[in-house]
């Protein structure tokens, strides 16, 4: 398995694949899971994208195969930018399209602020900007102090996947709940401070906002009022989608984006 020392902390875990055309140099795509997440929760985006490109998943530090902090670690969305840029350099990859979903697109949004030179276009999958201004992180923060990770998992399942097979719905859960409840509590309690709002009008590159139709995470919160902070940015709504769109519709998102990377070569 792949593994990369970032530094004295993190040994991130990465996925890289690509079975696109081998004599044909690939344009590199950098994936970022979300919170209390893991680079597995990509598969369905995986087959669409791995044929014409070369897709790099990471586990982000303290989640999936990566190595998890010490107690009260200083927590931030610039470190998480931090550590795909070190584990991008020691790749020697220059550029990267940035695909990050919830959390994962909140640190795509640092990553393409702090790199600019390193990011080719930014793509955001139901992702919060201001997150201080929701009060449901502190909630979170409570239940999963008093009844566990997996306890918070199953308590908002409902809103991800709603419609999906039972399997589906139990796989999700049982991957979220392996989450240090550690990392999972020091997180909520730092997102619940973070506002981005007066920092997205340094993002230059084109940038995909994408949200399913019906989802409620179709707000302006995350959305609309996203869009108009970051001047090259469309909207994608995924015609009938709900729930959380990058893993309720994974290859109708793979195919959105597809299209999306296409319009920037012309």
């Amino acid at each position: 398995m792949p593994f990369l020392q970032i530094d004295e902390q993190l040994n991130m875990f990465y996925e890289d694949q690509d079975f696109s055309e081998p004599w044909n140099d690939s344009e590199v795509i950098l994936m970022h899971h979300g919170n209390a997440k893991n680079s597995q929760f990509w598969y369905g985006w995986l087959p669409e994208l791995s044929r014409n490109y070369r897709v790099i998943r990471v586990d982000g530090r303290g989640f999936g195969k990566s190595s998890i902090p010490s107690k009260n670690y200083g927590w931030s969305l610039e470190q998480f930018a931090q550590d795909s840029k070190t584990l991008l350099d020691l790749l020697n990859i220059p550029k990267v399209h940035f695909i990050g979903e919830t959390i994962g697109g909140s640190i795509g949004m640092v990553f393409a602020e702090m790199f600019p030179e390193a990011t080719k276009s930014l793509t955001v999958c139901t992702s919060p900007y201001n997150f201080s201004a929701v009060a449901t992180y502190k909630e979170y923060h409570t239940l999963v102090g008093v009844e566990g990770v997996r306890a918070w998992v199953e308590k908002t399942s409902g809103q991800r996947l709603p419609g999906k097979s039972a399997d589906h719905n139990q796989w999700y859960i049982d991957q979220m709940s392996n989450t240090s409840k550690q990392v999972v509590m020091e997180t909520l309690s730092y997102l619940s401070t973070v506002d981005l709002t007066d920092r997205l009008m340094n993002i230059l590159c084109p940038t995909l906002i994408m949200v399913g139709e019906n989802s409620a995470m179709n707000t302006n919160g995350r959305v609309d009022s996203l869009a108009q902070l970051i001047s090259d940015s469309k909207i994608i709504k995924v015609a009938g989608a709900t729930g959380y769109v990058q893993h309720s519709e994974p290859e109708q998102c793979a195919q959105e984006w597809i299209q999306f990377a296409r319009s920037l070569r012309s």
